[in-house]
């Protein structure tokens, strides 16, 4: 049996939403170094499946379906 993805918590695991996809539920979140790491509405925690362009945000990383990394267990940052 395949062992499954193991999440690499990132030391700064902060970003913010660059884009999002609504009627898809896809986004992109981008760390202040550049990175982007695509997500799903379904990783994040508040209990919505929508985020604002522009909202900063905490997350983890784990290997995702399409052989990339993508952001997990996000949660915004701030007021």
């Amino acid at each position: 049996m395949a062992k499954p993805p193991q999440t690499v918590p990132l030391s700064d695991g902060r970003g913010v939403v660059a884009s999002f996809d609504d009627p898809r539920g896809i986004g992109v979140i981008r760390r202040d170094d550049g990175t982007d790491y695509p997500f799903h509405c379904t990783a994040i925690t508040n209990g919505t499946r929508t985020i604002e362009v522009g909202t900063a945000v905490s997350f983890s990383v784990a290997p995702g379906r399409m052989g990339h990394w993508e952001a997990i267990a996000i949660t915004t940052v701030g007021a």
